[in-house]
């Protein structure tokens, strides 16, 4: 049954886009990382920092696309997954829309923390691979049971799909040829004129204010349909890592320590990274860190999956 879901749902994944589209776009695309992962976190952005040394990892280049979660959330539901929020497409979709060449590649939104943990268990059953997050050692499969989902433990030696920790995403939000670039930068910024950071973070001031666009560098134009990848990537091939959307990361919020590279163990919020289109343009920076209620759903959240480098290819 796995198996047949399996290629169903791959099929799937694409129905909503042209055949332009299915040529150039691919819902997930990943980016890995397997050497020079010493870095300090939070450096030239915050008060406090911490080095961290990573194990390799693969993270999307995109943030989840609405007609990759949907399809995904439709399939779980046969499985027995259930998702409090049903996710729309941008800013301004309708909730539960389906899919189609206008709205599938837009980031899905209006989903809480709860909700990207279980889809990311639910992609990862359905492509056959071992979920990550678990309570008590049972697969997490309710959003709306917000207590187990807290109390929920994520397996980083796992091959199946995640949120990516805090230390993950700003390394990749900062990782440059070599080196690392400033935390008190756009991801992909170069040199430190703030219009330079337009050319790679949707924000208030090139974005929409009535339309998530789910790209950077290109301006909105409300007749054509955007792809994620067709403004500018950061160094390491990463979009909207600065502006457009808030991104989940998995750790509670609290100050850095040396030797939890995961984050506190317990907590009240989570951490999200990379500003938005509004109204948390000021988060945007790759260093910048917020924090939220896990429960909390806004048309300015979202998240991209990553997953742990191991035998498996992501």
């Amino acid at each position: 049954m796995k198996k047949i879901t399996a290629i169903i749902i791959c099929s799937l994944f694409l129905f909503g886009l042209s055949a332009e589209s299915k040529s150039r776009f691919s819902h997930i695309s990943f980016v890995t990382f397997k050497s020079n992962l010493t870095y300090t976190i939070g450096e030239d952005s915050q008060s406090f920092t911490a080095e961290r040394t990573l194990k390799p990892f693969s993270i999307n280049r995109y943030e989840t696309t609405y007609g990759l979660w949907y399809q995904t959330r439709v399939a779980a539901e046969d499985l027995g997954y259930y998702f409090e929020n049903p996710g729309q497409p941008g800013s301004h979709g309708k909730r539960a829309a389906p899919v189609t060449d206008e709205n599938a590649c837009q980031p899905v939104t209006m989903i809480n923390w709860y909700d990207a943990i279980v889809w990311c268990n639910a992609l990862s059953e359905i492509k056959g691979r071992t979920p990550c997050y678990t309570y008590e050692g049972a697969v997490i499969k309710d959003s709306g049971d917000t207590a187990s989902c807290d109390l929920c433990e994520c397996n980083w030696e796992a091959d199946g799909y995640r949120l990516p920790s805090e230390a993950e995403w700003e390394y990749a939000a900062r990782r440059n040829k070599g080196s690392f670039q400033k935390g008190n930068l756009v991801s992909g910024q170069t040199g430190t004129d703030s219009e330079e950071g337009l050319l790679y973070a949707w924000t208030f001031e090139n974005a929409s204010s009535s339309h998530i666009v789910g790209t950077a560098g290109v301006p909105f134009d409300p007749d054509t349909v955007a792809m994620p990848g067709t403004g500018n990537a950061n160094s390491a091939g990463l979009y909207d890592m600065s502006g457009n959307l808030l991104e989940f990361c998995w750790d509670w919020f609290g100050d850095y320590t040396e030797d939890n590279e995961y984050g506190p163990a317990v907590g009240y919020e989570r951490v999200s990274r990379g500003g938005s289109w509004a109204p948390f343009t000021m988060f945007y920076y790759a260093g910048d860190r917020y924090f939220f209620d896990p429960n909390e759903k806004y048309n300015y959240f979202g998240f991209r999956i990553a997953c742990t480098v191991g035998s498996l290819q992501p």
